[in-house]
């Protein structure tokens, strides 16, 4: 119990009133998000400021500053998206390519952002190292420091580029990219969380959502090894077409993989070697 002017106020009836707040708001989960609001919180003051900012629709996770993803606590600030669950299935499915024993795995991440996809890969994977690339400085910042807090420095580089441009050709035992793929008139009706509080180089995919797969997925193939894998996350909608990219370029045994919601979420490619 606590008190304001005297009078005692139990935490659980601010936070269900605070849980209302939100949800008069439209904000889902709002039982959820308004008890980690309390438990965050240092005090009162701070609990209705950032119960102020939430209803004004600010994601949870920029308010805390961090996201949990996969097994790891990362930073979150509106230079990067936010890490989703939908995400964790591209990991699940990498991990599936990478052999936890045997030799050394190079892993690339292609629009690294926050780092997440990459350092949940090393994370779970001891014998690889990975390199990042992204073309924001802003999110390189927050990756850089997201592998600190991973205690992953060590077997993780984090590069300003342009996508694959500069790396080497056959490089990569593994490569994974969450490209931009909203097509542009969709991002105007997404919610608020996402459109007025998220970089948009992150998430406008052009007309069809696709402008970035048909240069990325030619790329993939190039800088993936024989024998290696490429996996990128997709929309609901734009499994077939990115299924034919790959083909076109040259991958084999191309799969679609469905999220926990049964979505499509990630198509995947293996190099074979030549006949």
């Amino acid at each position: 119990m606590t008190f304001i002017d005297g009078t005692p106020i139990v935490i659980s009836e601010i936070r269900a009133r605070i849980a209302k707040r939100l949800a008069d708001a439209g904000v889902d989960n709002a039982q959820a998000e308004a008890r980690f609001i309390c438990e965050a919180a240092r005090d009162l003051t701070e609990v209705e400021e950032m119960a102020t900012r939430r209803i004004a629709r600010e994601p949870l996770s920029q308010i805390l500053g961090t996201q949990p993803f996969w097994t790891l606590d990362l930073k979150v600030t509106p230079d990067v998206l936010t890490p989703r669950a939908d995400t964790e299935t591209l990991v699940e499915e990498a991990l599936k390519r990478l052999p936890e024993k045997g030799r050394d795995y190079s892993i690339v991440d292609l629009g690294t952002g926050s780092g997440a996809i990459l350092l949940a890969l090393l994370r779970e994977r001891l014998n690889a190292a990975g390199l990042g690339i992204d073309s924001s400085k802003a999110a390189l910042s927050i990756a850089k420091e997201n592998a600190m807090r991973c205690k992953l420095t060590d077997r993780c580089e984090l590069r300003f580029g342009n996508w694959a441009d500069g790396l080497p050709n056959d490089s990569f035992d593994l490569a994974v990219s969450n490209p931009p793929y909203i097509a542009t008139d969709v991002l105007a009706g997404l919610e608020p969380e996402v459109r007025d509080h998220e970089p948009h180089l992150a998430l406008d995919g052009g007309a069809d959502g696709l402008d970035v797969y048909h240069t990325l997925i030619s790329e993939l193939f190039r800088i993936v090894c024989t024998g290696g894998h490429a996996l990128v996350e997709i929309g609901f909608d734009q499994a077939e077409p990115v299924q034919a990219l790959f083909e076109a370029a040259g991958f084999v045994d191309v799969l679609m993989v469905r999220d926990l919601a049964g979505n499509p979420r990630v198509v995947s490619g293996h190099k074979a070697a030549k006949d």
